[in-house]
């Protein structure tokens, strides 16, 4: 079986190399760098340590960061593929129990949850507070209970792997694909992990960005609902 990790990075020079250190001690794993136009000194640290990395001419963001990611591990015949923030947030020791779970519960795709055992970091109120909303949305909306629905800690199987190469969503993609992947039928499954703060930089959801990022989110799940119910249909 053939494993990707892809890592989405923008502007993470503060704590890519940390990030690196820890995904080289799963030798079991490929993994690539996304550098999704940074503007700090992001590529040059890749460069000088010999890191595989695909950069972006400019910022598109997590959405076609990750798809560039998907559409890699497409084109190389990966069967695996495992998305891991550069931030130091995702605890690559939780990996093989992502396999696990694909494998033997005939996943499609599997979460990690840091809400599941409420152990590690946990994130702010608000985050939490619209996590719930988002959590409550898509269980009206296609019956399944999702505990972390924002959580960009996940592995995919090659069925997905397809899937998210050909169309990725642009903004905030998480609980959109959690959507759209339920509505197709798919098997998607959580599991518990730990998260850490951040290792450095900041997150590009701002206090002020929270109220628009919610709108935003929650009118995205609900096109994806009702477009890919009827592409189903």
């Amino acid at each position: 079986m053939k494993k990707l990790i892809i890592v989405p990075a923008y502007n993470e020079e503060e704590s890519i190399l940390n990030t690196i250190a820890m995904l080289k001690r799963h030798e079991d794993f490929d993994f690539i760098i996304i550098n999704d136009g940074s503007s700090d000194k992001t590529e040059s640290i890749l460069i000088e340590n010999n890191v595989k990395h695909i950069t972006l001419i400019e910022n598109l963001g997590i959405g076609g960061a990750m798809q560039t990611g998907y559409e890699y591990a497409l084109l190389n015949g990966y069967d695996i593929a495992v998305q891991v923030d550069a931030d130091g947030q995702h605890n690559p020791e939780f990996l093989n129990e992502f396999i696990t779970e694909l494998t033997a519960n005939n996943c499609d795709m599997v979460i990690g949850s840091r809400y599941i055992d409420g152990k590690g970091f946990q994130s702010t109120f608000l985050r939490r507070m619209g996590k719930d909303i988002l959590s409550w949305i898509i269980k009206v909306l296609t019956g399944k209970k999702m505990t972390d629905p924002t959580s960009g800690f996940r592995a995919c199987n090659r069925n997905i792997i397809f899937e998210f190469a050909v169309e990725y969503p642009v903004d905030y993609p998480e609980p959109e694909t959690i959507v759209k992947l339920l509505v197709k039928g798919y098997k998607v499954c959580e599991i518990p992990v730990l998260m850490n703060e951040r290792d450095g930089g900041s997150s590009s959801i701002t206090t002020f960005k929270s109220l628009y990022y919610m709108i935003k989110v929650i009118m995205a799940i609900l096109f994806s609902y009702f477009s890919n119910r009827k592409k189903v249909k």
